[in-house]
């Protein structure tokens, strides 16, 4: 009877897989879900993901900037896309990414407000004392050039959605046209320039991003 029990007992275990086993199947199943998971991403996602983006990078591109799907987003995007549409439509992709930095360095500052549509709305109401200009200048805003309004609103969405490396104005808060040279240039720091944008960082650091 002892004998038969001990082959019985042997032949459960036998059949029974062992904690090794199904570690090793549990662990195949997790990595067959992620290269689902990964597959579905596509590559050109994940590239992205494992890719440093430098100041020359292709997200900086007009041929990147065009695969993108027209963006949309809420209020936020609107707003920042609308500063972009009006300030810099015609200006070079860097240009664009570089004026949304300026932005988005003010919502980080401390010294300006934490939003974007208030950062670009400080000062609206009263005229030619608004931190940007088209705010206050008087004239309607109005979209008329359909295809740049889709351009500044994908560098938009990169921007808010953190494709963007930041590193374009080494922490720049205000800018002027070449056009202009307004009295605060000239004790702020110049950081870059970008087509006919001049970027400046004020005697406080916002940004370490070089």
């Amino acid at each position: 009877m002892t004998r038969l029990f001990a082959l019985v007992l042997a032949a459960a275990v036998l059949a029974t897989p062992t904690l090794a086993e199904r570690s090793k199947e549990a662990a195949q199943e997790l990595l067959n879900k992620e290269k689902t998971v990964l597959a579905s991403a596509g590559q050109n996602h994940m590239t992205s993901l494992v890719t440093p983006v430098s100041r020359t990078s292709a997200i900086y591109n007009a041929s990147w900037l065009n695969a993108q799907t027209s963006a949309s987003g809420g209020a936020q995007w609107e707003c920042l896309a609308e500063a972009l549409y009006f300030e810099a439509r015609g200006e070079t992709i860097q240009g664009q990414f570089a004026v949304a930095e300026v932005i988005m360095n003010r919502v980080k500052s401390g010294r300006f407000p934490d939003d974007i549509c208030s950062v670009i709305n400080q000062g609206t109401g009263k005229k030619y004392q608004c931190q940007f200009t088209y705010t206050c200048d008087g004239i309607p805003e109005r979209i008329r050039e359909p295809q740049a309004w889709d351009r500044v609103g994908k560098v938009a969405r990169a921007i808010l959605d953190g494709r963007a490396p930041m590193n374009l104005t080494n922490g720049a808060t205000h800018y002027h046209t070449t056009a202009v040279r307004p009295r605060w240039s000239r004790s702020y720091t110049q950081t870059a320039s970008y087509g006919v944008h001049v970027f400046y960082r004020h005697t406080w650091r916002v940004s370490s991003n070089g």
